[in-house]
C-alpha cells in the first residue's frame, strides 16, 4: 500500500475498512482520554501520599484511578476485537472482488499470468492482511488521534516539555522511513521468493507423472529445497531488520524521554515547576512517544500484507479498467445473428485459425466439425474471449467485447466442472436461488430427467457417472440460457460421454430449444449430431468451408 499509510484503493474496494476506521477512531479517542485520566489520577495519588493525606481521603482518587485503568483495558480489548473482525470482513470482501475480477478479465488475461502467483496472492497474500489490520492499522489510528491530543494536553500544562517533545518526536518517523526503505526492499524479495516457491512446486506437481516416467523426479527435490532455503533466508533477513528497527525506535524514544525527565528534574529542584504538574507531565511523556514507536514496530507485521495488497489492487484496477471500457449499456436487438469476421488464432508461431468468417443464425442448430487440431475449441474460446485472437465478433450490427460476448452466450465445455453440493445447485450455479420450473425444463432439454436434482455431490461432482456429469453440465448451460434469455447457446462436445439413446434425446432437446429463436452452436465429432444439425461448418487447419 504505497500510496500513503493507508492506500485509498483499500477504502474503495473494501467498504468494511471504512467502518473499521470510523469505529477505530472513536475507540482510539476514548482510549486516549483514559490515558490522560490515568496519568492525572496517578499524579493525584502520589502527590497526596507525599502530602501526608490519609487512605480515606485518597479513596475517591484511588477508585477513579481503578475505574480508568479498567476502562483503558476495555478499550484496548475493544480495538483488538474491531481489528480482528475488520480484517475478516475486509479479506472476505477483497477475496470475492478478486475472484469476480479474475472472472471478468477472463481466461485470456489469466493465461498471460502465472497461475501459482495469482493463487498465492488470493490465498496467502490476503491472509497476510491479518497483521495489517490486527496490529498496524489500529496502532496507526491510535497514533493519529493520541499524539495530537497528548501534545495539546502537554502544551496546556508545561510548554517547555511540549517543545522538547515536538522537537524530538520527528526523529522517530525519520528512523521509520529509513528502516522502511530497507524493509520494503527485503520484503519484496521475500514475496518474490514465495511466488517462486509456489510456482516451482506447482510445476513439479503438474509434471510429476512425466518426471516419474523418465526417472527425473528426484532432481526436482534439490530445486525445491534450494528455493525453500532462499525463502527461509529472506524471511530471516526480514526478522533481523524487525529486531534492529525495534531496538532503534526504543533507543530513540528512551533518549527523548530521558531528556524530558532531566529537564523536569532540574526545574523541580530550582522550584520553577510544581510537583503536580511535573509528575503529570512526566507520566504523559512516554505515552506521547509510544504510539509512534509502535507504528514503526508493527509496520513489519503488516509488511507481507502490504506487499501482497499491491498485486491484489493491481488485479482489481485491471478489472475496473475493463469494466469502464464496457460500461456503456448497449441495447442489442433480440433475434440477431452472431457473426465472426476475419478471426485469427495463433499459439506461438502456429496459426490454428486464419481469416475465418462464419454466421450463427437464430433458430438454427449449427454444428462445427473437423479433425482434432483444426481449431474447433479455439473458435469457441475466441468468441468467448478465452483465447487471444484477431478479428471481430459481433451480434447484429454491434461489435462485441469479450465481456459482452460472455453475457450473451450460455456455454458448456468439454469437461464438466462440478462442485460439492446438490445437482440443482450445480445447474443453477451463479443464480441467487434455484428456480424449479427452469431447473426441470433445463434438465429435460439436457436429457437429464432421470438424475435426482437434490442428490448431494462430493468434490468435483463425485457421485455421478461420466454421462450424468456431462448432462448436468449441459443442463447448467440450458438453465443460464433460459434464466438470462441468452440468444446464443454453445456446447463443446456435448455427447462425447453419452450413449446413442441419450444422445438422441439431447438432439431433440437442442432442436426444441433452437425453435424458440436461440442460435445453437454445437462442436462435435459425433455423426448423429452432425446429421441432425441444420448447418455444418467444417474446419480444417487455416481453412473454413461452410456446407
Amino acid at each position: 500500500m504505497s500510496a500513503g499509510p493507508i492506500d485509498p484503493r483499500l477504502l474503495r474496494y473494501a467498504s468494511a475498512s471504512r467502518w473499521f476506521l470510523l469505529a477505530g477512531g472513536v475507540v482510539g479517542f476514548l482510549q486516549t482520554v483514559t490515558v490522560v485520566a490515568a496519568a492525572w489520577f496517578a499524579t493525584a495519588l502520589i502527590v497526596g501520599i507525599i502530602d501526608g493525606r490519609s487512605v480515606a481521603e485518597l479513596a475517591p482518587e484511588f477508585v477513579a484511578f481503578a475505574v480508568v485503568v479498567v476502562a483503558r483495558a476495555v478499550f484496548i480489548w475493544l480495538l483488538d476485537v474491531l481489528a480482528v473482525r475488520g480484517a475478516a470482513r475486509v479479506k472476505s470482501q477483497l477475496r470475492m472482488r478478486v475472484v469476480a475480477a479474475i472472472t471478468k478479465l477472463g481466461p485470456a488475461w489469466l493465461a498471460d499470468r502465472n497461475s501459482a502467483r495469482v493463487t498465492t496472492t488470493v490465498s496467502q497474500g490476503l491472509d497476510a492482511l491479518d497483521g495489517y489490520f490486527a496490529k498496524y492499522l489500529p496502532q496507526l489510528i491510535l497514533t493519529a488521534i493520541a499524539t495530537p491530543v497528548l501534545l495539546l494536553v502537554l502544551l496546556t500544562q508545561d510548554v517547555a516539555t511540549a517543545i522538547i517533545i515536538i522537537v524530538t518526536l520527528p526523529l522517530i518517523p525519520l528512523f521509520m522511513v529509513l528502516i522502511g526503505w530497507a524493509t520494503q526492499a527485503v520484503q519484496k524479495k521475500q514475496w518474490a521468493a514465495l511466488n517462486r516457491l509456489a510456482t516451482g512446486f506447482l510445476d513439479v506437481v503438474d509434471g510429476l507423472s512425466t518426471l516419474k516416467i523418465f526417472g527425473r523426479q528426484h532432481r526436482q527435490v534439490e530445486r525445491i529445497e534450494r528455493v525453500t532455503e532462499d525463502y527461509r533466508s529472506r524471511t530471516m533477513a526480514v526478522l533481523r531488520i524487525s529486531f534492529v528497527s525495534g531496538f532503534v525506535l526504543e533507543l530513540a524514544g528512551s533518549l527523548s524521554v530521558a531528556v524530558v525527565a532531566v529537564s523536569i528534574g532540574l526545574r523541580l529542584v530550582d522550584g520553577t515547576l510544581a510537583l503536580t504538574v511535573g509528575l503529570f507531565v512526566l507520566l504523559l511523556t512516554p505515552e506521547a512517544y509510544l504510539p509512534l514507536r509502535q507504528v514503526g514496530l508493527q509496520f513489519h507485521a503488516a509488511a507481507d500484507g502490504v506487499a501482497a495488497s499491491e498485486e491484489v489492487f493491481g488485479i482489481l484496477d485491471a478489472a475496473a479498467v475493463t469494466a469502464a471500457a464496457t460500461s456503456g449499456a448497449r441495447v442489442l436487438s433480440p433475434g440477431a445473428t452472431l457473426a465472426v469476421d476475419g478471426l485469427g488464432v495463433r499459439y506461438g508461431d502456429r496459426a490454428v485459425i486464419d481469416g475465418l468468417s462464419v454466421r450463427f443464425e437464430p433458430g438454427v442448430v449449427t454444428a462445427i466439425a473437423g479433425p482434432s487440431g483444426a481449431g474447433k475449441s479455439s473458435l469457441v474460446g475466441a468468441i468467448l474471449g478465452f483465447v487471444p485472437s484477431t478479428g471481430t465478433v459481433s451480434y447484429g450490427d454491434v461489435a462485441l467485447t469479450p465481456a459482452e460476448a460472455r453475457e450473451l452466450v450460455a456455454w458448456s465445455g468439454q469437461r464438466p466442472s462440478l462442485m460439492a453440493g446438490t445437482v440443482a445447485e450445480n445447474i443453477a450455479l451463479g443464480a441467487p436461488a434455484v428456480d424449479e420450473r427452469i431447473l426441470r425444463e433445463a434438465m429435460r432439454l439436457a436429457a437429464a430427467e432421470l438424475v435426482d436434482p437434490w442428490q448431494v455431490l462430493g468434490v468435483n461432482g463425485a457421485g455421478l457417472s461420466g454421462g450424468q456429469a456431462q448432462r448436468v453440465s449441459l443442463a447448467r448451460a440450458f438453465y443460464r440460457a433460459i434464466a438470462r434469455s441468452c440468444p446464443v447457446l454453445i456446447l463443446d462436445e456435448p455427447s462425447s460421454a453419452l450413449d446413442a439413446a441419450t444422445e438422441a434425446e439431447l438432439i431433440q432437446g437442442l432442436a426444441r430449444f433452437a425453435a424458440t429463436g436461440v442460435a445453437v452452436v454445437v462442436v462435435s465429432h459425433r455423426a448423429a449430431l452432425l446429421d441432425a444439425a441444420d448447418s455444418v461448418i467444417e474446419l480444417r487447419p487455416r481453412v473454413a468451408v461452410a456446407l
